[in-house]
């Protein structure tokens, strides 16, 4: 079987169980093949790391001024202006 350029091949074991529910997930869930779950799957725990390092860089900056309604005021503004 040959792969698109720059795809490689990754052969997995999984118990029966996970098997099975891999192949109800790609029968039921609009994926054409399970390596096509798999790439789902890790695509969402990329995103999921990604979110929890800016988290923890969030958390870890220095606090920065207050939030009020005079901030959320001028956003609105900056959008009604298209800019």
């Amino acid at each position: 079987m040959r792969h698109p350029p720059g795809m490689s091949t990754m052969n997995i074991s999984l118990p029966e169980s996970l098997k099975a529910f891999v192949d109800e997930q790609v029968a039921g869930g609009g994926y054409g093949t399970s390596s096509e779950y798999v790439r789902e799957l890790i695509r969402h725990d990329q995103a999921r790391k990604a979110l929890r390092a800016m988290l923890l860089d969030g958390a870890a900056s220095p606090p920065t001024e207050p939030v009020d309604d005079r901030l959320f005021e001028a956003l609105r503004q900056r959008v009604r202006r298209g800019g």
